[in-house]
């Protein structure tokens, strides 16, 4: 049996020592590498929640949100929209983030439909979205809002084509795009 990693411990990590993975339950999970359909979807999205976020939010890819430190826990969502005034405290914490975003690569998907919508709601994050790649190619995009008293998620709007949310902020994103 291996030992669990600690927070101490991987803070002492390189950066490039914690690309591709992140840490459930103290236990390291390797991530597949993305597509890059994935990598340009996330980046699609990112680009157009930070400018519609406005100048209290940022939006940015691929780092860590440190959802417990024992066990340590650790995901790093494809898309996190973030306080802005936290852009130099690490790790990023639940209360600093607004928004995660997954975007679902085949063979993850109980793991982004399942339990990462129960770590993200536990840990008190108000919104979940959920991207997934149809047979048309175009994706098909789920959002989910915190029931914050009963720290789950509740279901949203579903958009596919061009997205028109108006929560947590308004904004435009076409998922045709990529």
């Amino acid at each position: 049996m291996s030992e669990q990693i600690t927070a101490e411990q991987y803070d002492s990590w390189t950066e490039a020592r914690c690309a591709g993975i992140e840490i459930v339950d103290g236990t390291v999970v390797v991530s597949p590498r993305a597509s890059k359909r994935h990598n340009r979807l996330a980046r699609i999205l990112a680009n157009a929640l930070d400018t519609a976020a406005g100048p209290d939010w940022n939006a940015d890819t691929d780092f860590d949100v440190r959802l417990q430190d024992v066990p340590l826990t650790n995901r790093r969502p494809d898309v996190v929209v973030y306080r802005a005034d936290t852009i130099d405290i690490t790790p990023t914490r639940p209360e600093h983030v607004l928004l995660v975003v997954e975007v679902v690569p085949p063979g993850s998907e109980t793991t982004d439909r399942i339990v990462k919508v129960e770590q993200y709601a536990r840990a008190g994050i108000a919104f979940y979205w959920r991207i997934e790649q149809t047979a048309t190619g175009v994706p098909l995009l789920y959002t989910y809002v915190l029931d914050p008293a009963a720290r789950v998620y509740r279901n949203g709007d579903v958009f596919t084509g061009v997205v028109k949310a108006v929560a947590p902020f308004p904004v435009e994103i076409d998922l045709g795009r990529i």
